[in-house]
C-alpha cells in the first residue's frame, strides 16, 4: 500500500509513505536527520514506562511532593479516590444503548488513578487492583468496535496500564493484556484505517479520540508488534491533522466547550505519548491555532463558574489537565494558573503535568472573538462579580450543534441569569438522526434566540460575526442570523430578508440585546430566554430574582410590547427542566423593518447608563451611550 499526505505543519510538509506497513517519514524544511530515514519506531524508548509519564517524570514529581503543598493535596485526594475503588466491582461488559463507553471510561479512569498511586507509593495493592480491571476488560468478548470510541478508550486504558505497570505484571498477565490490546483494539482499528471509515476523515472529536487511543495502544506494544504499530502510527499521524485544523485560527472548538475538553484531552494524550515514547510529535503540536486552545477554555468560563455550554454540553466546568501540558508546551503560564487556581483540577495527569507558574489574568482582554468558530465572549472585567455574555454565531451543521445561532448566556453578580439547557439523553430515538431537531433542548424552541412562526432555524445555516468591539467600558458584537431563517423564506417566496442580532455589555451595569428584522412579513416573532431565576412580570419589565440578588429586563423598543412566561418542559421522555422559566416576547411582523431592543440591568442599585439605540450597521465603532 502506498499513500502520500501533505499537511502544512509549522511551515513544513510532512510526507508519509507506507510500503507493506513500513513507514518512512520525511520532513521538508529542515535538515534531514538520521532517524528520518528509518521507521518512526527507530527512536522508540525501549524501557517502560514510556507513555506520557517516564521515570524522569516520576522522579521529578516525587521530589516536588516534598516541596509543594498544593501538589501533595492533589496526591492525597488521588490516594483517597484510589482507596474507594477497592470497595467497588470491576468493570463489566454492559451496553447502554449502543455504547460500552461508560465502562471504557471507568476502566480508563481507574487504571490512571491506581497506577499513579502505585508509581508514587510503590504499594503493590494499587497495582494489583489496576491489573484486576485490565484482566477483566481483556476478557470481554469485544470492546464494542461498532461504536469505536468505546474501543479507542479501552485500548487507551490497557495501554497505560500495560506500560505503567509493566514491571509488576507477570508473563501471563502481560500476554493477556497485550493480546487484548492487539486483537480487540489495534486489529479493529487496522480494519477501519484500511476501509477509510468516516472517523478517519472527520474534522471533529471522534478523530482525535480514535486516533489517540490507537496511537497509545500501538506505542505500548511496539516492541512486540512493530509492523502493526508502524501501520497504526502512520495512519493516525495522517488522519489527525484534519481535526487539528479546527483549532485555527484562535483555538476555539466549534463543538462546544464540553467537546473541546474531550477532543483536546485526546489530542494531548496522543502528542504527549508520541513525544515521550519517540522523542517527537512529528510537528503535530505546531498545527495553527493549537497553541491558543487554552484561550478558548479560559474565555468560555463565566464568573459564575459555569461554561458557555453551547452544543451538546454541560455548563459544569470539568477538570482539564491538558491545560498544564499546553502551558508548558507553549509557554502560556495563564493556562496553568487558570486550571490550578480557578478550576482546581485534581486528576492523575494534574499530578504528572503539574505546573506552578503564575499569571495575571487582568492582562488578558476581557472580550474575545474566536474567529472561524464565530463564538464571542464579552465581559466587563475578570473579577468574580463581572458581567459576562457568551454569544453564539458559527454553523448549525457542526457536529453536536443545536439550532442555536444567536443564542447567549448571561452572568452577573456571580450568578447565571440566562442559561443554556444543554444536551438531552443521547439514547433518545434518532438523537443523532432524523428526530434530532424535534427535541426541545436541540431545536430552536429551547434556545435563547429568535423563533419565527414556531419553526426551527435552518440546520445548514451559518451566522458570521460582522462586528466586534472591545474597550475598557463597552464591548459588543453583531451576528448576521439571516441564513438561519432562510428555510421559511424560500417557502414563502420572499426574495430579500435580513435578521441581525447585536449584544453590547456596558461595564457591570447593563447588557443590551438588539435585534433587527427586515422581511418575514406576517410571521410571528418570538424573542425568548431561559432562566432559573424567579420571574415577576410588570408589562415591559421583568424582575429576575435569585437568592437576594436581582436583574431587571426591560423592553426598550417597541415600548408597547410585553413580557410573558412560558413552560420550558417538553413532553417526556425528554429531559425536564424543573425550576426553569422561559421568558418571552411575542409580536407579529409587518412589512416595515422591525427593531426589538431588550436591556438587562445587571446592577439595579447602580446608576443606569443612558442607552440610545443606533442601527446595528453602526455598531462597528462604538455603541452610543448618550455621553
Amino acid at each position: 500500500m502506498i499513500f502520500a499526505h501533505y499537511s502544512q505543519i509549522a511551515k513544513q510538509v510532512v510526507i508519509f509513505t507506507v510500503f507493506s506497513g513500513l513507514t518512512t517519514i520525511l520532513t521538508i524544511g529542515r535538515p534531514l536527520m538520521a532517524s528520518d530515514e528509518a521507521s518512526p519506531l527507530a527512536t522508540l524508548r525501549k524501557e517502560h514506562p514510556r507513555l506520557i509519564v517516564t521515570r524522569e517524570d516520576e522522579r521529578r514529581v516525587k521530589q516536588l511532593l516534598g516541596q509543594n503543598a498544593q501538589l501533595r493535596a492533589i496526591f492525597e485526594f488521588l490516594r483517597k479516590e484510589a482507596d474507594e475503588v477497592f470497595r467497588q466491582s470491576p468493570v463489566q461488559h454492559r451496553l447502554i444503548g449502543p455504547r460500552l463507553l461508560d465502562q471504557s471510561r471507568l476502566c480508563l479512569s481507574r487504571v490512571y488513578l491506581l497506577a499513579t498511586v502505585y508509581r508514587v507509593t510503590g504499594e503493590r495493592r494499587y497495582a494489583d487492583r489496576a491489573i484486576k480491571e485490565m484482566i477483566t476488560a481483556a476478557g470481554f468478548q469485544d470492546w464494542n468496535p461498532s461504536h469505536f470510541l468505546d474501543t479507542a478508550e479501552m485500548t487507551h486504558a490497557l495501554a497505560i496500564g500495560y506500560d505503567w505497570l509493566y514491571e509488576v505484571l507477570d508473563s501471563q498477565q502481560r500476554q493477556t493484556i497485550r493480546q487484548a490490546i492487539v486483537e480487540k483494539g489495534l486489529r479493529e482499528g487496522e480494519k477501519i484505517y484500511r476501509k477509510g471509515t468516516w472517523w478517519t476523515k472527520t474534522s471533529w472529536n471522534w478523530n482525535q479520540v480514535c486516533n489517540g487511543g490507537m496511537t497509545l495502544g500501538a506505542l505500548a506494544v511496539a516492541d512486540e508488534e512493530p509492523q502493526l504499530a508502524e501501520y497504526i502510527l502512520a495512519q493516525a499521524i495522517k488522519s489527525i491533522p484534519i481535526a487539528l485544523a479546527n483549532y485555527a485560527p484562535d483555538g476555539a472548538w466549534a463543538e462546544g466547550p464540553g467537546y473541546w475538553s474531550y477532543a483536546t484531552h485526546y489530542t494531548v494524550y496522543m502528542l504527549a505519548g508520541l513525544q515521550s515514547a519517540l522523542g517527537t510529535d512529528f510537528g503535530l503540536s505546531d498545527s495553527p491555532g493549537f497553541d491558543k486552545a487554552g484561550d478558548f477554555r479560559i474565555h468560555v468560563v463565566g464568573p459564575s463558574g459555569l461554561a458557555f455550554n453551547f452544543a451538546d454540553g454541560s455548563a459544569r466546568v470539568g477538570a482539564a489537565a491538558p491545560m498544564f501540558w499546553l502551558a508548558t508546551r507553549f509557554g502560556k503560564p495563564l493556562y496553568a494558573w487558570h486550571e490550578r487556581e480557578v478550576v482546581k483540577g485534581r486528576t492523575p495527569l494534574h499530578l504528572w503535568w503539574y505546573n506552578d507558574q503564575s499569571a495575571d489574568i487582568t492582562r488578558e482582554p476581557p472580550a474575545k472573538w474566536f474567529r472561524g468558530a464565530d463564538i464571542v465572549t464579552l465581559r466587563s472585567d475578570w473579577e468574580d462579580q463581572a458581567v459576562f455574555v457568551g454569544f453564539k454565531g458559527g454553523d448549525n451543521a457542526v457536529n453536536h450543534s443545536h439550532l442555536e445561532l444567536g443564542s447567549f448566556v448571561l452572568d452577573a453578580q456571580g450568578l447565571r441569569w440566562v442559561l443554556d439547557l444543554g444536551s438531552d439523553n443521547y439514547n433518545l430515538p434518532g438523537y443523532f438522526g432524523k428526530q434530532r431537531w424535534t427535541y426541545y433542548r436541540l431545536g430552536t424552541q429551547g434556545q435563547n434566540t429568535l423563533v419565527l412562526d414556531g419553526q426551527n432555524q435552518n440546520p445548514q445555516a451559518k451566522a458570521p460575526v460582522i462586528a466586534f468591539w472591545s474597550s475598557p467600558t463597552i464591548s459588543h458584537a453583531v451576528i448576521d442570523l439571516s441564513a438561519a431563517y432562510m428555510e421559511n423564506e424560500r417557502q414563502t417566496g420572499i426574495a430579500s430578508s435580513r435578521v441581525l442580532r447585536g449584544i453590547a455589555v456596558f461595564g457591570r451595569n447593563a447588557v443590551l440585546v438588539q435585534d433587527e428584522i427586515v422581511g418575514h412579513s406576517g410571521k410571528e416573532l418570538q424573542w425568548q430566554i431561559h432562566t432559573e431565576a424567579r420571574v415577576s412580570i410588570q408589562g415591559n419589565r421583568a424582575t429576575l430574582t435569585q437568592n437576594d440578588r436581582q436583574v431587571i429586563a426591560e423592553i426598550l423598543a417597541p415600548r408597547d410590547l410585553i413580557f410573558e412566561s412560558q413552560s420550558a418542559n417538553p413532553p417526556p421522555p425528554q429531559r425536564q427542566n424543573p425550576g426553569v422559566t422561559k421568558l418571552a416576547i411575542r409580536t407579529k411582523l409587518s412589512d416595515e423593518p422591525f427593531t426589538l431592543a431588550v436591556v438587562f440591568w445587571c446592577n439595579p442599585l447602580a446608576k443606569r447608563p443612558p442607552i440610545s439605540l443606533r442601527p446595528l450597521q453602526d455598531w462597528e465603532g462604538q455603541v452610543a451611550t448618550g455621553r
